[in-house]
């Protein structure tokens, strides 16, 4: 089973390369943004416990956001892996989902980081403000926080993976295929 990581900050390129990573692996994207949504649509019991603590403004807790990852696991067991998208966030996320694919007798294959520079991040997130309309990605100082919110908040996930020899930094600057075609040459060295 192909289970895949990836990471990047705002403006890397992590939803364009999951989207043909998913098609080119066969593999179930589980995003926890979009899983967050559709158990609130759905009103499952932990989309309404979600629900509750995000209109008080309260972050859903852990062990909320692994049942639902849980859950979205069991649905689909016959899957030839997963790309994680916005999960792990923290070392104790990492350890909880090592945990949790442990209980079906399978890992993280790799940690993936699309890595580019800050300059170029603020370029392509003040691009996509112009098309986009998301107010987010039209602001310097907005677009800094983001990054610098990133580097600080994952960089314990990266070491967690590094440790475990299955983290993989990939050049996130080029055309769309190069980039595509490097993080395939990463994910097929481990096969």
């Amino acid at each position: 089973m192909l289970n895949l990581v990836l990471f990047g900050p705002p403006g890397a390129g992590k939803g364009t390369q999951s989207e043909k990573l998913i098609h080119y692996y066969q593999l179930v994207h589980l995003s926890t943004g979009d899983i967050l949504r559709s158990e609130i649509a759905a009103q499952t019991a932990l989309g309404m416990e979600a629900k509750k603590l995000m209109d008080q403004g309260i972050l859903v807790p852990d062990e909320v956001v692994i049942g639902m990852i849980n859950s979205k696991l069991d649905a689909n067991s016959e899957a030839k892996g997963f790309i994680f998208d916005g999960f792990p966030r923290t070392k104790a996320q990492a350890e909880a989902l090592d945990a949790l694919l442990a209980k079906r007798n399978t890992t993280i294959t790799l940690m993936l980081a699309l890595e580019v520079s800050e300059e170029e991040l603020t370029k392509r997130l003040l691009l996509r403000g112009k098309d986009s309309g998301r107010a987010d990605d039209r602001n310097t100082d907005i677009i800094k926080k983001r990054i610098d919110e990133y580097n600080s908040k994952t960089a314990a996930v990266a070491e967690y993976y590094k440790a475990q020899n299955k983290f993989k930094g990939i050049n996130g600057v080029g055309s769309i295929e190069e980039i595509f075609g490097n993080l395939c040459s990463a994910i097929d060295s481990e096969k």
